[in-house]
């Protein structure tokens, strides 16, 4: 394990208990989902507003 890895765990996870670490990890894995929930939603939105366009 490289020194710089060791380094930012440590300031990420310092002082935590496990079931926080956990419960942040849970966070951050429910967040990634719905970031990419968003975007797909807002690809939706352009595609559809593009469709419409050309419909006119």
């Amino acid at each position: 394990m490289r020194e710089a890895t060791l380094y930012n765990w440590k300031t990420k996870f310092s002082g935590m208990a496990v079931s926080e670490a956990r419960r942040l990890k849970e966070l951050e894995d429910e967040n990634r989902r719905l970031k990419k929930l968003l975007a797909d939603q807002a690809l939706d939105i352009m595609m559809f507003k593009e469709i419409n366009s050309k419909n006119r």
